[in-house]
């Protein structure tokens, strides 16, 4: 196996992209050449030069400085959300695959209800609510997208709960929670791996839309969808202002497609046979 995922491209390019980011991330303090932060009204408006590798903004603040530091953000949304959802989708996904009967009914049709709403609308609503920060943020986009995971568990579950070795096991006395953290979700965390990884994609989208909107990450605090707010005002005659962030989304979030996409065809059994 190991060396099925050594030699898968898209894992590799996959991996490459997103260690990068995440070093550039928990570098930024010693990276940075500015303040992300500090105004300089001598500096405003420059294009990427020498002196300032991304050019400044409208208020003379440094691009660059503040992209290292939106990417701390962005990711930290990406991780927390997913992390609530995961931990969300796994237990309900576990209780209705595993006890099946009317509990599997109604969380289902829960699941169903939920992906009747558009997330996007659904998560603005809800923050239209809620003062806008980025712990509200991580906590909303985790609380309405645990849906997906809760199916893939169930039929993970659904998929073990009649093999032998879980059978066997019950029949010797074992009780359901042993039954489902050491025997169930064991062989079940393949496809939750890949489903998170791919998840965390969704998560930085969604938090840059909403940053871009005015209702996602604050100023002064970076943050990719800010700073192209901020982009939009000059993009005639300021465009690294746009270029930039926009770049670093698309490059985060392909990383994570091509690392879970990887990950999925290195653990599919036809993929291998093929």
């Amino acid at each position: 196996m190991k060396k099925v995922l050594l030699s898968n491209p898209l894992i590799l390019i996959g991996f490459a992209i997103i260690a990068s980011i995440l070093l550039l991330a928990f570098l930024a303090p010693l990276i940075a050449p500015y303040d992300p932060d500090a105004i300089d009204v001598k500096s405003i408006l420059l294009a990427p030069s020498v002196q300032h590798w991304m050019g400044t903004d409208g208020l003379g603040r440094d691009v660059f400085s503040r992209m290292l530091y939106g990417a701390r953000i962005s990711l930290l949304v990406g991780f927390v959300a997913v992390g609530i959802s995961t931990i969300i989708g796994i237990i309900l996904g576990a209780i209705a695959g595993f006890y099946r009967g009317w509990v599997d009914t109604f969380i289902m049709r829960l699941v169903d209800v939920m992906l009747s709403i558009p997330t996007f609308f659904l998560i603005l609503a809800v923050i239209a609510f809620l003062s806008p920060s980025i712990w509200n943020i991580m906590i909303v986009i985790g609380l309405t997208s645990w849906m997906g995971v809760t199916r893939l568990v169930r039929a993970e579950f659904l998929s073990l709960r009649n093999r032998e070795f879980v059978l066997a096991t019950q029949t010797l006395g074992a009780k359901d929670a042993r039954l489902i953290f050491t025997h169930l979700l064991p062989n079940s965390l393949t496809p939750i791996i890949v489903s998170s990884i791919l998840g965390i994609a969704s998560a930085v989208l969604l938090e840059s839309g909403l940053s871009f909107l005015g209702l996602g990450v604050q100023a002064p605090q970076a943050s990719w969808g800010n700073i192209l707010t901020d982009g939009k005002e000059y993009i005639q005659f300021a465009w690294w202002l746009s270029l930039f962030p926009g770049l670093a989304i698309l490059i985060t979030v392909l990383g994570y497609n091509l690392l879970g996409d990887g990950l999925r065809d290195a653990y599919n059994p036809r993929s291998n046979q093929r």
